[in-house]
């Protein structure tokens, strides 16, 4: 018989950049593990240095990096940790991102744009991740601009199980802010038993995070709506939006998000407005001058850390979001 067999047994390695070191711990310890120590800091002319201070060869190792702000550093310090891996002869790489930066960047609207979303792909490709692992894209086909397997995980049924148990569900309304969102807030629709309601925007594509109207299709009088969405950024379209509801009798409205990004006025904005609730998940850290009572938080890191122990263990990650898609 020809070849060597060795007794070494399968190795989890879990690394962390600094961008949101907290999720990183939580998932650490839903894994029953410890993030990798890792020595990381800047030169004088901003330049990124990573050296981890334990041996990945032959591991399988999982990086992960949330594209918070300064988005640009993070991302950067994730291709670096991803380099310094491959060229330490890890096994296998994925890329962990609970938040993916410049998702929305993923077709072009206007001549001469870039498509962004697939610029980071590429990168993380060539620095030498096998595999990506992320958080609610914000569309399905970013999936797509990475050659190798990319796992989707959803916040749907942590946002929507938190939700269902706190608010009378036969009051219930899920309203999607726009028509991109009609087929997640379907999906809510269904787990929550509830009817669906539209908000149709007019943006004005030569500004960011502007609309120019913003009209409710459906019957929401009376009913406390549960707007959905991907990420909340500034906060602009979606507290109009909400003012569009009440405007139309809503007697309450609740924002679901499974990013807040939260940048610029949104601390006002979430203060100011008539929304009861903002329930968001810790795949960003959320800003200190954002921890208030309307605001809260639910954690990600079990389904990151179910996702991460069934890629090692070859399961199925699919399984996991059944009825999700």
């Amino acid at each position: 018989m020809s070849g060597i067999t060795t007794s070494g047994e399968k190795k989890l390695k879990l690394f962390s950049g600094r961008a949101h070191p907290e999720l990183a711990k939580e998932v650490a310890a839903a894994l029953g593990t410890e993030l990798v120590p890792t020595k990381a800091f800047e030169f004088a002319n901003g330049e990124i240095y990573v050296r981890f201070l334990e041996s990945a060869r032959g591991a399988d190792c999982f990086v992960m990096q949330s594209h918070t702000a300064p988005i640009n550093q993070w991302i950067m310090e994730q291709l670096i940790m991803i380099d310094a891996l491959k060229r330490a002869s890890a096994r296998s790489i994925t890329a962990i991102l609970p938040f993916y930066g410049y998702a929305r960047q993923d077709k072009k609207h206007l001549g001469r744009e870039p498509i962004s979303a697939r610029l980071v792909a590429d990168l993380l490709a060539q620095a030498g991740a096998d595999r990506i692992m992320a958080v609610d894209l914000h569309t399905a086909q970013i999936q797509g601009f990475f050659a190798g397997p990319v796992d989707h995980l959803f916040a749907l049924p942590l946002l929507a199980d938190y939700l269902g148990e706190k608010v009378d569900r036969s009051k219930l309304t899920i309203v999607s802010p726009d028509a991109g969102r009609v087929k997640v807030a379907d999906q809510w629709c269904d787990r929550l038993d509830a009817p669906l309601a539209i908000i149709h925007k007019r943006r004005d594509m030569s500004q960011a995070n502007t609309i120019l109207s913003a009209e409710v299709v459906g019957d929401v009088k009376g009913r406390v709506c549960v707007l959905v969405d991907d990420m909340i950024d500034t906060a602009g379209t979606i507290c109009a939006a909400a003012d569009a509801l009440f405007d139309a009798g809503a007697a309450d409205v609740i924002v679901a998000a499974t990013h807040g990004v939260l940048s610029g006025p949104a601390a006002d904005r979430l203060k100011n407005s008539r929304v009861s609730e903002f329930v968001f998940t810790n795949t960003l850290p959320c800003p200190a001058d954002l921890q208030m009572d309307k605001v809260t938080t639910l954690s990600i890191a079990p389904s990151i850390a179910a996702a991460i122990r069934e890629v090692f263990e070859e399961g199925s990650v699919t399984s996991l979001f059944e009825g999700v898609h």
